[in-house]
C-alpha cells in the first residue's frame, strides 16, 4: 500500500521548523533534515532509523517494507515539539556514523 500525499504533507508540516525535505520512492516518502536521511513515511506510518540517541523514546520496532532493517514507529505525530526533538535526537545519532 502506498502512502498518501495528505499524510506526507501533515508530517512535513509538523516538522516545518526543521526545514525538512522529502523524496518520493516507490509510493513512499523518504524524509531528510539537514541533508540527513533519518526516516520516512511507509504505508502511512512515520518510521525513523534506530540510533543510540533515540532509544530513550521507547518506540516499537517495525519493518518499513519487506527485507528492510527495522525502524522505530512514531505514533505520537500530533505533538510537534515531541516530534521535532525525536528527529533531532535521531539525527544526532546518525551524524556520529557520518563523521
Amino acid at each position: 500500500m502506498a502512502s498518501s500525499k495528505g499524510y506526507r504533507d501533515f508530517i512535513i508540516e509538523q516538522l516545518s521548523n526543521l526545514n525538512p525535505t522529502q523524496r518520493p520512492m516507490m509510493g513512499e516518502f523518504l524524509i531528510y533534515v539537514k541533508n540527513i536521511y533519518f526516516g520516512g513515511i511507509f504505508d502511512d506510518r512515520l518510521l525513523v532509523k534506530i540510533t543510540e540517541t533515540n532509544k530513550k523514546y521507547c518506540l516499537t520496532e517495525q519493518i518499513p517494507y519487506e527485507n528492510a532493517k527495522p525502524m522505530y514507529l512514531v505514533e505520537n505525530v500530533d505533538d510537534k515539539y515531541y516530534l521535532e526533538n525525536l528527529v533531532l535526537d535521531t539525527i544526532k545519532g546518525l551524524k556520529k556514523w557520518a563523521s
